[in-house]
């Protein structure tokens, strides 16, 4: 009887299934799952869910970056606030040997084009120890060129304060380079410098390789009529600069006659596009792009920490109107600002204040707030 009701059993379960109840229904032959048309229906609504995701989170993540470059720029404008206060005057630009004759001493290696000399410490350099630098500082021989085999352990620092977290571009110290592109070589070895992603302003006009031996120069006098003039350089970079930052500038907040609330101090400079530090500038280095344009190619050593709006040197486009580079211009010069922030980049203007300029900003109005004491009137809605 027992194996008579365990086969009976058996057949059962090949038959037919018990369902909740009670009930014996019948067994259809086929497992329950997705058919492949649903699995892939799906697969593209988690994908289409994802790509709706994605451009949100890059936006949460861009908004964080773009608030720490505000930070750090609002950091270099408050430490030149505090240099100011107890200096009364800016930092210079960078700290060169002063001469109207292109002669210096042998150990400040002057660049026999450029005039630019030793020490060579920068705008950033001198604005540390008011940013909480001084351990970096206190290591450093400023009396000493910057490339003094005691200052090089300390001058390949890198400084997060001087780094934008939007740039794709590399962030350890870099070697100075030549002319030729490779690294320049300074008693039988490299100088590698801590890098930057900020500059300064040296207004509209450039004073690079120019303002050495080239006893003469080509300003604007003009943007709007295009009119230009003649100035004697004999070496001093004020003679052409209109901004806060030039070589040896010692300006002083009532230089600034546009107001500082109407002044671009410091920007932004990706190494994306080229290599800029906090050190400073050395004689016979260039800066060279990391990609070609039409428009761009290496320019002298100043634009290792400072760059300009343009116009400059009379230059002109083929319109004939004044050529005006504000932020990610596509000449891609060197000597311009430059950001990875979309649609534009920050600025620190001198009253400490920073905003966000288009990309797209009047050209002008670019030029206008770029000088210092050019009696521009600014009209901000044009921004």
């Amino acid at each position: 009887m027992y194996a008579e009701k365990r086969d009976e059993m058996k057949r059962a379960g090949r038959l037919g299934s018990r369902w909740p109840g009670g009930a014996v229904g019948r067994w259809t032959g086929r497992r329950e799952g997705f058919t492949l048309v649903e699995l892939l229906v799906v697969i593209a609504i988690i994908g289409v869910l994802v790509g709706l995701l994605l451009p949100a989170v890059q936006a949460v993540r861009e908004a964080a970056r773009r608030m720490e470059c505000s930070n750090n720029l609002r950091q270099v404008g408050l430490a030149t606030h505090n240099y100011h206060s107890t200096f009364n005057r800016l930092p210079a630009g960078y700290v060169s040997y002063p001469t109207n004759n292109g002669v210096a001493p042998p150990q400040m290696m002057i660049d026999p084009i450029t005039w630019d000399a030793g020490p060579g410490w920068g705008w950033a350099a001198s604005i540390l120890p008011f940013a909480e630098g001084t351990t970096i500082t206190d290591q450093l021989r400023f009396e000493q060129p910057m490339w003094a085999a005691v200052n090089k352990p300390t001058i390949a620092t890198t400084v997060p304060m001087f780094l934008c977290p939007s740039s794709s571009g590399d962030t350890e110290p870099f070697p100075v380079a030549g002319a030729d592109g490779q690294p320049l070589m300074v008693n039988g070895g490299t100088v590698r410098v801590g890098r930057s992603h900020y500059v300064a302003s040296h207004g509209q006009e450039s004073c690079w390789g120019e303002c050495g031996s080239v006893a003469t120069g080509e300003i604007f006098t003009n943007i709007y009529t295009s009119a230009t003039t003649v100035v004697v350089i004999d070496g001093d970079a004020g003679k052409v600069a209109d901004g806060p930052f030039f070589r040896n500038s010692k300006t002083r907040f009532s230089d600034v006659t546009d107001g500082l609330s109407n002044t671009v101090f410091f920007g932004e400079h990706s190494s994306a596009l080229s290599d800029k530090t906090w050190v400073g500038v050395m004689p016979g280095a260039f800066t060279h792009p990391r990609f070609q344009s039409p428009e761009n190619g290496p320019d002298a050593a100043a634009t290792l920490t400072l760059v300009h709006a343009g116009p400059s040197g009379g230059e002109l486009d083929i319109t004939g109107s004044p050529i005006i580079h504000p932020v990610n211009f596509p000449t891609y010069h060197v000597g311009q600002m430059y950001s990875q922030h979309p649609g534009g980049g920050m600025v620190a203007l001198g009253d400490g204040s920073v905003r966000f300029v288009s990309e797209f900003v009047d050209l002008y109005l670019w030029a206008e707030i770029s000088s210092m004491n050019e009696a521009e009137v600014i009209d901000w809605g044009r921004l």
